[in-house]
């Protein structure tokens, strides 16, 4: 993995000049750890077992470069595994709009698989999706698609790679792929909601081929402390630091993952005037903070506030967000000391933003035109979730056959049932 990431710039810049087919492997725009970390192991795995003749392979960290100091335990893991961030492509370092035009693109989609509205003219140059949230658009042919429910796309990742050629995984790709399982999954916690059978068996895999492996608490522990590290950050870093933005024809709302208390963060100086400067700044209609933190047995406490000046947009995410049932939130709400901020404690723990975020785009496509039609379905409870592939081989997936697994579990229909 080193000398990969190593020769990552060099290839880019020489494919470029030669007039040379590039394969980007990119995480969706939060570019979190599992983002990241699925990016650069797809990558370096398609480099070494199945590259496109002549194509060169880059991971693209879906961000500006400067923004990647928020990105506290994505830094932590790679500078602790050797993967320095001078060598890493970030999205101002590649014009894919002018590779598209060219004709030297294909793109590979890892942690997410509808590109946002400002992406759209890349749409056609995606050639395979690698995700863990439910399916919210077909692909056609001979795009490939694996769509699964499980905890960590990295876990997703695991397995691909464990379907290749023997020898392609060393001890650092292990190592990114371990943490970022650890950490997307809370430890393995069933309390948080996250795990799946698969994700378990990742990571026992990968702690059987790499006995050197830290322990999974100590691991856990480190890259926990550093993503909720907001020590000095400001309110605007906090609220960029794990930004997803949502829209239709008209609006746009940024939903903001938090990593603080919500009655600590809405107690923060001036806060009302920079939310405000926030949305103003980057065009946002509204913004939905959703704040997360853990006890000692890693049980999630959840909370989040609806802020928008305007009482239309205001009311309806809060109407869509109250009243949801799939999966209902359980809110309740909290005393407020603004009429343009809405505060709600969550009592549905393990519905995570992945979760919500449904909620949130079919509240926003009832005020208009929205960006994508469907709806998807529920996500499935764990219970739901088959066994983990891996003592067998795993079979490959094509867009129909993920299609109708998704139907069946969202029709309460285990896998493997008769339709």
């Amino acid at each position: 993995m080193e000398r990969f990431v190593a020769g990552i710039r060099a290839r880019l810049q020489d494919h470029i000049q030669q007039h040379q087919e590039i394969h980007v492997v990119m995480g969706n725009e939060a570019c979190d750890l599992d983002s990241t970390v699925s990016a650069l192991a797809l990558a370096y795995f398609l480099a070494q077992s199945s590259p496109a003749p002549g194509a060169a392979v880059v991971p693209v960290l879906n961000i500006p470069r400067a923004e990647f100091a928020l990105r506290g335990e994505t830094a932590f893991l790679l500078r602790e595994r050797g993967v320095p961030a001078a060598a890493l492509v970030f999205r101002d370092d590649i014009d894919l709009r002018a590779l598209h035009r060219a004709g030297l693109l294909s793109l590979t989609l890892v942690d997410h698989h509808v590109l946002p509205g400002a992406d759209a003219a890349l749409d056609e140059a995606v050639v395979e999706v690698l995700d863990h949230r439910p399916l919210e658009r077909r692909r056609a042919a001979p795009c490939r698609v694996t769509v699964e429910p499980v905890g960590s796309c990295a876990t997703l990742v695991t397995e691909r790679i464990l379907q290749g050629p023997p020898g392609v995984l060393d001890g650092t790709t292990a190592a990114l792929l371990h943490g970022t399982i650890l950490l997307d999954c809370i430890n393995l916690s069933p309390a948080a909601g996250k795990v799946t059978p698969r994700d378990v068996a990742c990571v026992a895999l990968l702690e059987e081929r790499f006995p050197e492996l830290p322990a999974r608490d100590a691991v856990f522990g480190a890259l926990q402390a550093a993503k909720f590290d907001v020590t000095g950050l400001s309110t605007e870093q906090m609220l960029r630091k794990d930004l997803k933005v949502i829209s239709n024809d008209d609006v746009l709302v940024a939903i903001s993952g938090v990593f603080e208390d919500l009655e600590t963060f809405l107690l923060r100086p001036g806060l009302l005037q920079d939310l405000e400067a926030f949305c103003q700044s980057r065009g946002y209609a509204g913004l939905v903070a959703m704040t997360v933190s853990f006890n000692e047995r890693h049980e999630p406490t959840r909370k989040l506030a609806v802020y928008s000046q305007q009482e239309p947009l205001r009311s309806t995410l809060c109407r869509a967000l109250e009243e949801a049932t799939a999966p209902a939130l359980l809110l309740r709400p909290l005393p407020g000391r603004w009429a343009s901020v809405a505060a709600y404690a969550q009592g549905n723990a393990v519905a995570t933003r992945k979760k919500v975020l449904p909620i949130l785009r079919a509240a926003l496509a009832g005020l208009g035109g929205p960006e994508e039609e469907a709806v998807p379905p529920p996500t499935p409870m764990n219970s739901l979730v088959d066994e983990c592939p891996l003592a067998q081989a795993v079979p490959p997936l094509c867009p129909q056959d993920v299609l109708e697994r998704v139907s069946r579990i969202a029709g309460g229909q285990p896998p493997g049932s008769p339709k």
